[in-house]
């Protein structure tokens, strides 16, 4: 089985040759980076239609971690183009935060679009080196389909654990490696894994985030494997839920 996807690896980026080229150039980053952009929101509509029932469950509760006066100070880590906005309370307080400067476009029109929201600020930053963040400064942080492209899901974690006050809670979606390692997902996603991370900006389809979630030093951890009802097979293994810190 190992031989055989590597022979199918190595077919897939025969066909993807010259993206293969540009990013061994060093080019292809650029590119994709003004790309992913137009990519992920196209996807996002049909991602959030699939999953609404999923992502209204999950942030059902996001209230629970208000401050006494009813303030809520979220962060959103990976915002993207702002898919997640029309799940949060009304009057909540949200800062983006993105490494990709290319999503503010989007962004502002997801933003005109929930006015039943209060915005902030948008940080250009990586997940897990987040500077700009305060200490022990938010109620929740919010992270959907990111950790997948994160070299160190474990910073990311150091870094949420450091801006989220005492009490404060982590909410995650992500998709993950298959946890059978036998099935057929598990074996597109290894197939397609090298080609998937260029066409999809780092995004790695075999991801065990999970195991970092159980390892992080949250006080309580809520957390589920779903199997999301989406037509990118590949991606359809999920975790979800929330931690307190």
């Amino acid at each position: 089985m190992p031989l055989l996807i590597v022979i199918l690896q190595l077919i897939i980026a025969l066909f993807t040759f010259p993206i293969h080229i540009l990013n061994l150039l060093g080019l292809w980053s650029f590119f994709s980076k003004k790309i992913f952009p137009y990519v992920l929101t196209s996807l996002a509509a049909g991602y959030n239609k699939a999953m609404e029932a999923t992502k209204k469950d999950l942030f059902s509760n996001l209230c629970n971690f208000a401050r006494p006066s009813g303030e809520l100070n979220l962060l959103e880590i990976g915002c993207g183009s702002g898919s997640n906005f029309q799940f949060y309370p009304p009057n909540c307080k949200v800062t983006c935060l993105d490494i990709n400067p290319n999503f503010q476009k989007f962004l502002r029109k997801s933003q005109a679009e929930n006015n039943h929201l209060k915005f902030e600020h948008f940080l250009v930053a990586s997940a897990d080196n987040m500077k700009q963040v305060a200490d022990s400064s938010l109620d929740v942080v919010v992270c959907t389909l990111l950790a997948c492209s994160l070299p160190s899901t474990i910073r990311m974690l150091e870094e949420v654990w450091r801006v989220l006050r005492p009490g404060g809670a982590f909410y995650f979606l992500e998709h993950v490696a298959s946890s059978d390692e036998s099935s057929w997902i598990s074996f597109m996603q290894k197939t397609l894994n090298p080609t998937w991370k260029l066409f999809f900006d780092g995004c790695d389809l075999r991801k065990t985030t999970w195991k970092d979630l159980e390892n992080a030093n949250f006080s309580v951890l809520k957390l589920r494997h779903i199997q999301a009802p989406i037509f990118l097979k590949p991606v359809t293994p999920h975790i979800v839920g929330y931690a307190v810190k």
